[in-house]
C-alpha cells in the first residue's frame, strides 16, 4: 500500500491525496510534524516539506510532481487533458493557486491562525489576516470569471486544476475563511467538487484544537 507522509490541512497534501482517491489508489496516511526535523523525515525529505509518498517501491516529494507520476502511471481517469494547449491551461491554473493564491491568501489566513499556533510560534499577525481576507475575494472573483466561461476551470472536464483549487480553498473552509456567498457559481462548484467520493476522506479530516464549521462535510452546504 501507498504511505503519504502528511499534515490533514495542508493544501499541497489535499491534491495529492485527492490525485490518489480519484484514481482509486489506496493509500495509508502518516501525519508528519515537518516543522520539527525529525532526522527519520529529513532521510525521506532533505527540505523539511510534506508531502511525501512512498509508491511503487519510490519515494517522492513536492506536490505537483507527485501529481504529474500518479497521472502518468495511472493515466485513468484523466486528471489532464491530452491537447498540449489545454494541458498548458491545466498546469498554469495549478501554479495559479499553489504560487500565487498560495502565497496571497492559503500563508496569510490558514497558516496564521492555525499553523502557528500547532508550531508553536505565537499569535497571529493581524497584517497578514487583513491582507489575506482582501485577497481572498480577488482569487473568488477571478473564479467566477473563469466559471462564467467554462464548466470546470480549466475547461470543460474536470482537471488537475479544480483539485488545485479545492484543496486550497477546502482547508480555508475548514476554519471558515471562505465567503461562499460571494459567489454563486464558485459555490455550486465546490459543491459539485466535494461531493465526490475522492474528497470523503478530506471532509472527515479533524485537527486537534480547530473543530471544522457545521457546513464543512455538508455536501450540500
Amino acid at each position: 500500500m501507498a504511505r503519504l507522509f502528511h499534515v490533514p490541512l495542508s493544501p499541497f497534501c489535499r491534491k495529492v491525496r485527492l490525485s490518489l482517491a480519484e484514481k482509486k489508489v489506496e493509500v495509508e496516511l502518516v501525519e508528519e510534524r515537518y516543522w520539527e526535523e525529525d532526522a527519520d523525515f529529513l532521510r525521506r525529505n532533505p527540505a523539511a516539506k510534506v508531502p511525501v509518498l512512498r509508491l511503487d517501491g519510490i519515494m517522492m516529494a513536492e506536490s505537483s510532481a507527485i501529481c504529474e507520476y500518479i497521472e502518468e502511471t495511472r493515466p485513468e481517469p484523466a486528471l489532464m487533458p491530452k491537447d498540449p494547449v489545454a494541458r498548458l491551461e491545466v498546469r498554469r491554473l495549478v501554479n495559479w493557486f499553489d504560487d500565487k493564491f498560495h502565497h496571497e491568501v492559503t500563508s496569510k489566513l490558514l497558516y496564521e491562525r492555525v499553523n502557528k499556533k500547532v508550531m508553536g510560534k505565537g499569535y497571529p499577525d493581524s497584517g497578514n489576516v487583513k491582507a489575506g481576507a482582501k485577497a481572498i475575494k480577488y482569487h473568488l472573483d477571478y473564479m467566477t470569471w473563469l466559471l462564467d466561461h467554462r464548466r470546470w476551470l480549466a475547461g470543460d472536464v474536470m482537471t488537475l486544476a479544480d483539485f488545485a483549487a479545492a484543496s486550497h480553498l477546502s482547508a480555508l473552509d475548514y476554519i471558515s475563511d471562505v465567503d461562499w456567498n460571494r459567489s454563486e457559481v464558485v459555490k455550486d462548484w465546490y459543491a459539485k467538487i466535494k461531493s465526490r467520493p475522492a474528497f470523503r476522506s478530506i471532509l472527515a479530516d479533524q485537527v486537534p484544537g480547530f473543530p471544522p464549521p457545521k457546513h464543512y462535510n455538508d455536501l450540500d452546504f
